[in-house]
């Protein structure tokens, strides 16, 4: 099942490290990325737990980036060869936003992998990242620098995870 969430998790994953770039080189730049999937990640399969949730992913298709482009000033205008920015359209915004969520909060990070059914081992970088994994996705990971994007859907996935809550996966 969470295969067929792969267009929409390297799509969101794609957008947050562009518009919340690595400090650094390289592996920086991969570090910021692992952090942005793991995330990610988790958010997606909060989002569309159920097969048939992620059909219906399928069909409608998750609403792009271009909300998201505004509220942060990312460059959505694209490029000469529309192509180029087609992956735009898979960006989710609620698993955007659920996202940083995570990334800039340990203990509803805890819960939500937790949720996901997911394991500290398989999303260490989210769950217990290092110095270097912290300089990496410094801007990703700033709470105020994130704010924007975090509110837009905070409440659901506090909502999501709140007590009595299950998940059918």
């Amino acid at each position: 099942m969470h295969a067929d969430l792969s267009p929409v998790i390297a799509a969101t994953s794609q957008w947050l490290v562009r518009a919340y770039p690595a400090s650094g080189g390289a592996l920086a730049c991969a570090l910021c990325e692992v952090q942005a999937r793991q995330a990610v990640t988790v958010a997606a399969r909060l989002r569309y737990p159920t097969p048939l949730d992620v059909a219906l992913l399928g069909v409608a298709g998750p609403g792009g980036s271009a909300r998201l482009d505004g509220i942060t000033g990312a460059d959505g205008a694209g490029s000469a060869d529309r192509g180029e920015d087609a992956w735009r359209t898979w960006v989710d915004e609620v698993v955007a936003s659920w996202a940083v969520c995570l990334l800039t909060d340990p203990v509803l990070a805890a819960s939500a992998v937790g949720a996901s059914g997911g394991t500290a081992a398989e999303f260490g970088r989210l769950l217990a990242p290092d110095e270097t994994d912290l300089r990496a996705a410094v801007l990703l990971r700033h709470p105020d620098l994130v704010a924007a994007v975090a509110e837009l859907h905070h409440a659901q996935l506090v909502e999501r995870l709140g007590p009595g809550r299950t998940l059918v996966a």
